[in-house]
Formats: C-alpha cells, sequence, structure tokens
C-alpha cells in the first residue's frame, strides 16, 4: 500500500516565491508613484489654499502681502507643513517670500516625498505654477 504524502514539494514553493517575488517589483514602484502623486496633490491643494488665504490677507491690510509675514518664510495665516497636522508625517515643508505686491509660495518636499519627480512646487501671486524637479513639464506636475 503507497503512502499518500502531504504538502509542497521545495520546487513547488520556488515556484511559488518567483512569482511573488516578479509581482512584488512591479507593483511596488507604481505603488510609490501612487503614494507620491498622492501627497503632491495634498501640497497643490494646500498652496492653492494659502494662495486664497494670501489674497484674503491682501483685500482685509490694504493691499499689502507683506504684513502677513511672521518670520523668514512663516505666516500668521497658515500651516507651514503638509499636511497640516504637527503630529503626522511631514510630506512637504511650506515657504511664502512675499513684499507689498506679490508672494511666492513655495512646497518643498521632504522625507519619503524627496524623490517625487516633480521636486520644489512653487506658486504665485499671478497665479503662475511651477515645479522643479525631473519631470517633464509644469503641466504634468500639476494635472
Amino acid at each position: 500500500m503507497k503512502i499518500k504524502q502531504k504538502g509542497f514539494t521545495l520546487v513547488e514553493l520556488l515556484i511559488a516565491l518567483t512569482i511573488v517575488g516578479i509581482l512584488t517589483s512591479v507593483a511596488y514602484p507604481h505603488y510609490v508613484q501612487y503614494i507620491q502623486k498622492a501627497e503632491r496633490a495634498e501640497a497643490q491643494a494646500t498652496l492653492v489654499s494659502f494662495a486664497s488665504a494670501m489674497e484674503q490677507w491682501r483685500l482685509a491690510n490694504n493691499n499689502d502681502y507683506s504684513n502677513a509675514l511672521v518670520g523668514a518664510g512663516e505666516t500668521a495665516i497658515f500651516a507651514n507643513q503638509v499636511p497640516a497636522n504637527a503630529n503626522a508625517t511631514k510630506t512637504y515643508s511650506l515657504s511664502v517670500v512675499a513684499d507689498k505686491t506679490s508672494y511666492t509660495l513655495t512646497a518643498t518636499p521632504v522625507a519619503s516625498q524627496e524623490n517625487d519627480e516633480c521636486g520644489v512646487l512653487t506658486l504665485n501671486s499671478a497665479g503662475i505654477k511651477g515645479a522643479k524637479g525631473l519631470a517633464p513639464d509644469v503641466q504634468h506636475c500639476w494635472e
């Protein structure tokens, strides 16, 4: 009488591990890009909200952006990081350069976001959007 063995053979395990390895090597980079794009979108939304707050400040303060600053690159009217929650993992550092008639808002990537192809995101008082990174164009970064 023949005894039937239970379990997997070494070859079956190696095939399964190879398949998992191939799937992981393909999926992980796409996952990282997806996360970076989501974090970039949050930074963009924050910059747009920041610009709106700067415009409201200007209207309430004699058409002057400069007095919205409380320190070098920091404002009294908005957070200095994305996400704004200080307990969350910071993905972008926010800063502003302003004078009486104009401003430029900057979101500089930090931590895991530093490898994002779009790099530093900017938005100025004229509504011009910028990106200083390896991406092919600004449009790609702000879509």
